[in-house]
C-alpha cells in the first residue's frame, strides 16, 4: 500500500506532470542557451574589434580578450544534449559538444590576429638571409653572375634609400654580393623599425627583396644548361681537334688525351658531369693510373658508397686523409670490398690501419687473410711481426696465406721479422721457401 511519500516528485497524485519540475528543466535549458549565446556575443564583438584593429596595440588588446574568453570557456560546463531519437540510424552518432563551435571561432580569431600582425623588421632580415643563401649556394654561369650583380646593386640602392644608409658589395665576388644583402637584413632587423610607424618602409624593403628573388630566379645557373654546354663552357673539349678526335663518345677521347697529358682536371670534370657507367668506369681507370692528389675529395665521395674502383684510386693517390673512412670497410664481410680496401690501405702505408688489418688475419676467407698479410707488409709496422709469424707457423693455414705472411715479414725487414721468415727455407710450400730464402740472404 502506498502513501504520499512514495509518489514521484515530478507528478501529482492524480498522475499529471508536476508543473514546478517542468519549470526547473526549462530554466536550466534557458541558462545553458544564455551561456552559449553570451560566448557567441563576446566572440562577435572581438571579430568586429579585429576588423577595426589598425595597430599592434589594437591586436594585442584583441589577443588578450581572446585569451580571457578561452579561459572562461575552459571553465564553463555545458550539458551535452541527448540525441532526439534512438533509432538504428542514430545509434553510432554522438551529440555535438556545445564548446566545439566556440573553440573553432577562437581558433579562427587567433589565425586572423597573426595574419594582421606585422610585417616586422625581422621579416626583412629573414627574407634577406634567404636571398643571400640563394646567391651563395647556386652555381652561376658567367652571364648569371653578371645578372646577380645587377640585381644586388638595384636592391642595395633601394634598401639604402629606405633605411637612409649606404650598402655596397666590397668586390664583384659572389660572397661579397651575398654579404651585402645580409647586411641589409641585419640593419632592418636590429630593432630600429617599428611595425606601426615604419610599416611603409618595411613593406618597401620586402617588395625590393621580392624583386631581388625574381631576378635571381631568372639569372642563368649551371643547372639550366645541358651537360654538353656546361662542359663546353668549362673548356672541356678545347683539346679535341680533327686529328685526335678518334674515340666515341668524344668525351672518352678527352679523358684519354687528359690522361696522356697528365691533366686530371678534365678527367674530374667528366667524372662530375657524365654519370653513365661507361664514362664513370673510364674516368676512374684513368685516375687509378695517374693517382692525382686533386682527385682525393671527389673520389672519396664515391668510395664512401663502397665503390671498389674508387677505393682503388684512393690507394694510388696515397693520401692518409682517406684512412679513417677506409678502415670502416676492412671487416665488412664483403671479400671484394675488403680486398680493395686493404690493398688501398697498404699502398697508403699509414700505421693507423695496422690493428684493423691485423684483426682480419683470422677472417673466414683465405683470400682476405692473404691480402691482409700483404697489406701489413706494405705498411711495414713492426707490431705486425707477431700476428704474421703466427699465420706462417700455422700448419693448417692455406699455403697462399702463409706465403703472403712470409712476404710481409721480408717487407718489414727488421732483424726479428727476417729471422721469423728465414726459418722456413725448407717449407713444404715452394712459395714460402722463396720468401724464406730472401729473408736468409738479407740477414747475412
Amino acid at each position: 500500500m502506498s502513501n504520499g511519500d512514495d509518489e514521484s516528485a515530478d507528478a501529482t497524485a492524480d498522475g499529471e506532470p508536476n508543473a514546478d519540475a517542468e519549470g526547473v528543466d526549462d530554466a536550466e535549458a534557458t541558462e545553458e542557451l544564455d551561456d552559449v549565446e553570451t560566448f557567441d556575443s563576446r566572440l562577435d564583438e572581438l571579430e568586429t574589434a579585429l576588423d577595426d584593429a589598425e595597430t599592434e596595440a589594437d591586436l594585442d588588446a584583441v589577443e588578450a580578450d581572446v585569451d580571457a574568453i578561452e579561459t572562461d570557456l575552459e571553465a564553463a560546463e555545458f550539458p551535452v544534449p541527448e540525441p532526439e531519437s534512438e533509432g538504428e540510424d542514430d545509434e553510432d552518432e554522438e551529440p555535438e559538444d556545445p564548446k566545439e563551435p566556440l573553440e573553432d571561432r577562437i581558433g579562427d580569431l587567433r589565425d586572423g590576429i597573426e595574419e594582421q600582425r606585422g610585417p616586422y623588421g625581422e621579416d626583412v632580415r629573414s627574407a634577406a638571409g634567404g636571398a643571400a643563401g640563394t646567391i651563395r649556394d647556386t652555381r652561376w654561369t658567367r652571364d648569371g653572375k653578371l645578372a646577380v650583380a645587377d640585381a644586388v646593386s638595384a636592391f642595395l640602392d633601394a634598401a639604402g634609400a629606405e633605411l637612409d644608409a649606404e650598402f655596397d658589395a666590397e668586390d664583384e665576388s659572389i660572397e661579397s654580393q651575398a654579404a651585402a644583402v645580409d647586411s641589409v637584413g641585419e640593419t632592418a632587423g636590429d630593432g630600429r623599425l617599428d611595425a606601426d610607424e615604419d610599416a611603409e618602409t618595411i613593406a618597401a624593403l620586402l617588395g625590393a627583396l621580392d624583386d631581388l628573388e625574381a631576378a635571381l630566379e631568372d639569372a642563368e645557373e649551371w643547372s639550366d644548361l645541358e651537360v654538353a654546354e656546361q662542359l663546353t663552357r668549362e673548356g672541356f673539349y678545347d683539346r679535341l681537334n680533327a686529328e685526335n678526335r678518334k674515340d666515341f663518345p668524344p668525351e672518352l677521347g678527352v679523358v684519354r688525351i687528359a690522361e696522356a697529358e697528365n691533366d686530371p682536371e678534365r678527367i674530374l670534370l667528366a667524372l662530375e658531369y657524365l654519370d653513365s657507367e661507361f664514362m664513370q668506369e673510364n674516368c676512374l681507370d684513368a685516375l687509378r693510373r695517374l693517382g692525382p692528389e686533386e682527385a682525393l675529395e671527389p673520389v672519396q665521395a664515391l668510395a664512401k658508397r663502397r665503390d671498389v674502383p674508387a677505393i682503388e684510386v684512393l690507394g694510388k693517390i696515397g693520401d692518409e686523409r682517406a684512412v679513417e673512412m677506409l678502415v670502416d670497410f676492412v671487416d665488412s664481410g664483403n671479400p671484394p670490398l675488403q680486398k680493395a680496401t686493404i690493398r688501398a690501405l697498404g699502398e697508403i702505408g699509414s700505421q693507423e690501419a695496422t690493428q684493423e688489418i691485423a684483426n682480419v688475419l683470422v677472417d673466414d676467407e683465405p683470400v682476405v687473410r692473404s691480402v691482409a698479410a700483404r697489406g701489413l707488409g706494405l705498411i711495414g709496422d713492426t707490431r705486425a711481426i707477431e700476428p704474421l709469424s703466427d699465420r706462417l707457423a700455422d700448419d693448417e693455414e692455406a699455403d697462399d696465406v702463409r706465403a703472403s705472411a712470409a712476404w710481409a715479414l721480408v717487407q718489414i725487414g727488421t732483424e726479428r721479422a727476417l729471422s721469423a721468415a728465414a726459418e722456413y727455407d725448407d717449407d713444404r710450400a715452394y712459395t714460402v721457401q722463396v720468401e724464406a730464402e730472401k729473408a736468409r740472404k738479407a740477414t747475412v
